[in-house]
Order: C-alpha cells, then structure tokens, then sequence
C-alpha cells in the first residue's frame, strides 16, 4: 500500500462514517500493484462520477480538507437532505443516525445511561424468593388431589361411602406406595401395560428424590414440590430406558387424610406431604435397525462376535439390555485377540413413525495381535522372566483380556508392589491375514517389604502366649522371603527361621524351607524338639481360590518328649528322631475359602515316616481325610463335617507323641479341653492313639444384627480317639454349644461356648474358644 493511501486511511479514521467509506472506496479504487502516481484513469463512467476530481488529482489535500470539514460538522452538525425514495416517505435526519448523537428519553426507564470514562452501572438483582414462596409458585401449577381414603372420610351417605370404598380399592391395586409415603406411582389398571413394572418401580426407589424426605421431616411445601418435579423428570427418563417413548407422567401434590372437618386438625387446611405420579407408559418401542461400524473386519470371528452383542431387530427397546450387550462385545474382543479394540456406548435413534429405535455400535476393532515379549519396570524387584513364569500365557499366544488381568492381579497378590499397570505395545503389525505381535510392559510402583508384627493371646488349653516376627519378603528377588520368629508363653517357647520362594517354578507354587526350636508343654504331652522342614505345593488363597491343591515335603526332627503329666508324676523324657514324607491332596468347590456357604471340600494327607526310639527302629503311616459340606437354605447356612485318621504300623509307644491323634478343642469336639479327647494311660494321661473319627454339624443362622453381619450358630459335635489302627467307634463323646460369628471383610470372627455331654473326670464343663474364620 502506498504512503498517499495510508494518508488516506489515517483521515478516513479521524472523520465522519460517510468520510470513511469515502475514503475506503478511494483506496480500494486506487490500490494496486504499481505506484499510485503511475496508476491510468482507466473507470467506467459510473464510478468515475462517483470520485472527486480533486481526490484524483491531489489526494493528499483532498483527504485534508475532508478532515477539516468533519471539525466543523462536530461543532454543529447540518442536516442533510436526501431526495425521497417515494412520494410519500418522509425525509429522513441523517444527524440522528449519528453514534454520538444523545437519545431520547424513554418514558419509565429511570435507570441511569454509562457515561464514557466512568464505572459501568451494576444492574440491581432483585433478592430471591423465600423457598416456601417459590415452592407455592411451583405448587400453583401442580392439581391438589386428596389420598386415597379422603372420599370415604368425606361421603356422607352409607350407600355412597359403600360404593366410594369399591371405586378406591380398585384404583389402590394399581398403586404403589413408596417407603416414605412420599410418592406415589399410580399405573394404569391393565397391568399388561408395563410387565417390567416391578423393576421399573425398584430402581424408581433406589433414586427417587422423594425417598430421601424422610417421613419425620419438616412438610416443606417447597422440598415436596421441587423434589416431585425432579422425580417426574426420573420417571419420564426411566419410561425411555425400557423402550417407553411415548409415556406421559402427570404429577398432583398429595395431602394427609383430613379429619371429620376436612382440615388437619387444627381449622388449617393440612399442608401436601407427597406427590402422586399418574403413569401412562404407552406403547413400547422396538429396535429397528442394528449397525455394528467395522465390526466385519474380524472377519471370521465376526458372526460370533455379533451374537455376543445379544439383541436383534424386533426385540423390545431397553437400554440395560443395549448397554449390557455393547460391554460384552467390548470384551469379547479384547478375548478374541484385539487388545486396540474402540467400541464406544451405542447410539440410538428414534423413529416415531415406526415405534422403532435404530442402534449404532461404531465398532473399530483395530487389528489382532499375539504376545510377544515381556518387559518389567522394576527389573530388581520382579525380572521380565520371573513375570512370564506367573503369567498363563506364553509367546505366540493370541492375546486374551482375561489372561492380561489375571497377571496384573497376580502381580499384586505378591504383595512386593503397590500398583500395577499391564500396556499392550504393537511391536509388529497384523499383515496378510496374520495376526501382529504386542509387548506388555508391567508398570509397577513398590511397595513396602519389610513387616514386623506380634500377637498376644491366652488360651485355657495353651495358656498365655506372646509372639513377634519381622519378614524381608524381596530379601532374594525375586520373591524370596525370610522371616525370623519368636514365642514366649507359659507353655509354648519357640524361635525359627523361615526361607519362602513364591511361584516358584509356576504360578502359586511355593517352596519352603523351615529350622525352628520348640518348647512345649501341654496337659497332653511335653516336647523339647529341634527340626527341619521343607515343603513344595500349590497353594490357594483369597484372590485365586483352587479348586486343586497338593503339597509334597520332607521333615526330620529330634525331640524329648513324654506323655502328658496331669498327676504331677513326671515320668520322664525319652528321645525320638523322626523322619516324614507328607505328602496332601485336596479339593475345593465352595464359594468362600473363609466363610463357605455352598459347595464341599475335600483333602487326604498320607505321612509315611520312620522313628528312632528305644533303641528301636520302627516305621508308620499317618494317613487322615477330612471332608466339609455346605449348603443354603434362605437365612441359615448348614455345615457340617467328618474326619477320619489311621496310623497303621509301628507299636504307638514308638511314635513321639507330638505325632499321635488326639480330638478336643476349638477346631475338633468343642466343649473338650484342647487334646483331651482318648486314651489315658494307667496314670489317668492322655495318651493319644492311632485312630481318629470326627463328625459336627452346625446352622449359621443369619441375623439383622448390626447391618447383617451377626451370625448366631448352634452347634454339635461328636468322636473319639481310640487305640487301634482301625476305630470300634465305642468311645465316644458329644459336645454341644452356640457361637456367634461377627463377619467382616478379612473372614468371620469367630467365638464358640460349648460344653461336653458326656464328660470323664477332669474334663471341664464349658469351653471357650475365639479364633478367625469358621470352625471348618
């Protein structure tokens, strides 16, 4: 632009509106790419009458005098006359079309106009309404409408009252009545109208409004109202998810029964307590046409992938079921070998012409994939390798969405990290139909290693006890533990040493090494012993409950020990070196590994063993079965439970009696001292034997004691040891009690009063016990 035309601009700026668009049409005749003082005259005749001579020939000076003009306009602006555009049209005053011309004064407007340079005027706000004024507005659109009974109250005549009762029972079986009393859902009388109604009215409960206005609360006319209106809105809405696009709610605020004079008591018309929702649900709505995006690009997991989306053309329109079948597809895909897979919340349209809703799935399954490598944040912590050995899967594999969760939720069961995050990374694409190759990289944020911990209890049977333990559970990565601990009681002294490899050679396989020294004491029997134990076994736990575990192990032991002293008579220590193969089997079908409700479990232990004693050496087996079953039954869960033990082979005086069966106590017949159940010696000791049975029963009787978590628990249990191999069953003994049980999120706390039914001489009358989890 050249420096004539910025003049040019520059005065436009500083006069008059017309001035400017003077200005502007000059310049955007006279620009161009060549100079203006070189530019040709080259107009047609119509725009060459449109410019001055004066602003072709000196355009500098014409833009001068323009703008001396425009202060003289400013002093005192002439009116400006323009030829009519019609005969009839007024001539117009261009001077009051001017921006900065004053402006009339509007009659009623006294709120004072901004002047420039001053503060903007702030617009007063009315104040609010009070709630209970705004509430009555509300109400004033809303019927008044009495409760059902009001008619009744109110009709004078018996014949009427008679028929006006009839009417109203009829309309009461159409009604619900929520908790409160609040709202009322009223239905039309076909009951066919809304089969789904039950649900509807159930989550209708869940989030109504109303229901959180307490019946005690203050009848707010406002609460009532508003919350009435929000609570038509949830009705409408709730028509709409179960295919009712056409369903009308009519809402009317609802009174208390009036008393004889039709007031509420008091010479007051009573205030509205509820609101009543008229419902009118219409006719239901189908789905129409289903569209899935890009879900053909699976190809031949297409079909099935389909089907799992689980809804047709023609089905009644109900969003759960929309919902419910896009989240299935969502993870049937990220099972089938698509870990990219977008499928978003479907869409739906509504055709009122059809009763129809068409639903739209954008599917994008982005491609399937296989594992490939593993890589580890906390290499130091958990190895890339130690990962693949917890994982249930292997390279080449298509990946699976479950499997990938199973590991992240593996990987915390080990309690060495805090947080886990499992990412797919495509390092090879799919091509020529072949699926790609996706890395997992395990993001993980420690956790704390080290645990100290201590117990203190007392127990009639084992007396007082105080233990402590501090655990490295990393301190030989990759999840190798050592815990050191200590017991000092009246009865009970112990210090160990104990070496933990988790998942080792496999998920959930543990191996254990254990060198521990004891000193106890019992009314059964006496054992100094020092021992080493190892074993290896699939374990179960809360988060991955097996319905198959074993364990296999190796045990050598040195020990003094004797039979139990109750008559003061000490008869003296005898050495015994033991050595064991325990090997366990068991399964497991129940629904809870702390607090079963259904289902059995089942295990068989089989200990072959060899004993140094006397002099003598002698060989054994120690063979028991346990077995549990379960079963509900509305508020009461039935338990019960059977053990039998043999121990065939060697003279019982060559077995240490540590090793012997006994029965009695808290997790065998309760009501009996711990081990206080068999054979007694000439002495009147208990000796322990080579045969075990074992039977109880008991009801877990649920109550509504503290939230439901109060269990009451009658129970009865019976057996007896005896000492031979094979049991004559003619010894036995009964026990009987309740216990309660207070469940909370770690198991049931458990605590049993029994009493023995048959009892011998030095058996107490009642037992207690308090343990965590159920008996059995």
């Amino acid at each position: 632009m050249s420096s004539a035309i910025r003049r040019i601009y520059g005065a436009a700026a500083a006069g008059s509106k017309t001035d400017w668009l003077g200005g502007a049409a000059l310049a955007l005749v006279l620009a161009g790419g060549a100079p203006l003082a070189a530019q040709q005259r080259q107009t047609d005749d119509d725009l060459r009458a449109l410019i001055p001579d004066a602003a072709l020939s000196d355009p500098e000076g014409w833009a001068k005098a323009q703008a001396a003009k425009k202060s003289v306009a400013k002093e005192a602006p002439p009116p400006v006359a323009i030829a009519p555009l019609a005969a009839s049209a007024p001539p117009v005053n261009l001077a009051a079309l001017i921006p900065d011309s004053p402006m009339d004064v509007i009659a009623g407007l006294d709120l004072p106009w901004p002047e420039p340079g001053k503060e903007e005027a702030t617009i007063p706000i009315p104040a609010a309404l009070a709630a209970q004024e705004d509430g009555e507005t509300l109400a004033a659109a809303m019927e008044r409408v009495p409760p059902p009974g009001a008619a009744r109250l109110a009709a004078r005549n018996p014949a009427d009252a008679k028929a006006q009762g009839k009417e109203q029972a009829k309309e009461q079986e159409r009604e619900t009545i929520l908790a409160t009393g609040r709202a009322r859902l009223v239905w039309p009388a076909d009951a066919v109208a809304m089969p789904e109604r039950e649900a509807f009215e159930r989550r209708f409960r869940d989030l109504s409004a109303l229901q959180g206005l307490g019946a005690h609360d203050a009848d707010a006319l406002a609460q009532v109202v508003v919350r009435g209106s929000s609570d038509r809105k949830l009705l409408e809405k709730l028509l709409r998810v179960y295919g009712y696009y056409d369903g009308e709610v009519t809402q009317s605020l609802i009174g208390p029964d009036p008393g004889a004079d039709g007031t509420s008591g008091s010479g007051a018309a009573a205030p509205p307590t509820g609101v009543r929702f008229d419902m009118e649900p219409g006719a239901r709505y189908h789905i129409g046409a289903i569209t899935t995006g890009r879900l053909d690009d699976t190809g031949k997991d297409a079909a099935r992938l389909r089907a799992v989306l689980a809804i047709k053309t023609g089905d009644p329109l109900d969003m759960d079921a929309i919902t419910a079948g896009t989240n299935d597809l969502a993870k049937a895909l990220g099972e089938a070998g698509y870990p990219f897979a977008k499928v978003p919340p479907a869409s739906l349209t509504i055709d009122h012409a059809r009763d129809e809703g068409d639903v739209d799935v954008a599917v994008e399954p982005g491609g399937q994939y296989r594992y490939g490598a593993i890589t580890s944040a906390l290499p130091r912590v958990m190895s890339p390798n130690h990962l693949g050995d917890i994982a249930r899967f292997k390279p080449g594999q298509v990946w699976n969405q479950k499997d990938v969760e199973d590991l992240r939720r593996a990987v915390l069961a080990t309690g060495l990290v805090a947080g886990v995050n499992v990412t797919p990374r495509e390092t090879a694409p799919p091509k020529d139909g072949q699926p790609g190759v996706v890395a997992l990289d395990v993001a993980m944020s420690r956790a704390p290693v080290h645990t100290i911990a201590g117990e203190i209890g007392y127990d009639t049977g084992q007396g007082a006890r105080v233990g402590a333990s501090w655990e490295n559970r990393n301190l030989f990565p990759p999840e190798g533990s050592l815990k050191l601990r200590g017991v000092v009681g009246t009865n009970e002294q112990l210090a160990g040493a104990t070496f933990r490899r988790a998942n080792f050679l496999g998920r959930d396989r543990q191996l254990t090494v254990d060198l521990y020294a004891t000193n106890t004491t019992l009314i059964s029997y006496a054992a100094r012993k020092v021992a080493f134990a190892t074993s290896y076994e699939r374990l179960t736990n809360l988060l991955f409950q097996k319905p198959w575990t074993w364990s296999m192990g190796l045990e050598v032991e040195a020990s003094e020990e004797r039979e139990g002293v109750p008559s003061g008579v000490t008869t003296g220590r005898i050495l015994y070196i033991t050595t064991a193969l325990p090997l366990r089997a068991g399964i497991d079908s129940t629904d809870n590994l702390l607090d079963p409700t259904k289902g059995h479990r089942a295990s068989l232990r089989i200990s072959p063993e060899q004993s140094w004693a006397r002099e003598t050496q002698s060989r054994y087996a120690r063979i028991q079965a346990d077995a549990s079953f379960y079963r509900s039954f509305d508020k009461v869960v039935l338990a019960s439970r059977v053990r039998l033990g043999t121990m065939p082979g060697s003279d019982i005086d060559y077995v240490a009696p540590s090793r012997r069966f006994y029965a009695g106590g808290g997790a065998s017949i309760r009501g009996y001292g711990y081990n206080l159940v068999g054979p007694r010696n000439a002495l009147g000791e208990p000796k322990g034997g080579r045969s075990l049975y074992e039977f109880s029963i008991e009801a877990r009787v649920n109550t509504h004691f503290f939230g439901g978590a109060l269990q009451l628990v009658p129970f009865l249990d019976a057996g007896g040891v005896e000492a031979g191999t094979v049991p004559k069953f003619n010894d036995w003994r009964y026990g009987a009690g309740l216990g309660i049980r207070y469940r909370t999120g770690f198991g049931p706390i458990r605590i049993d009063v029994g009493t023995p039914l048959n009892p011998r001489a030095g058996d107490s009358r009642i037992g207690v016990y308090v343990a965590l989890g159920q008996a059995f």
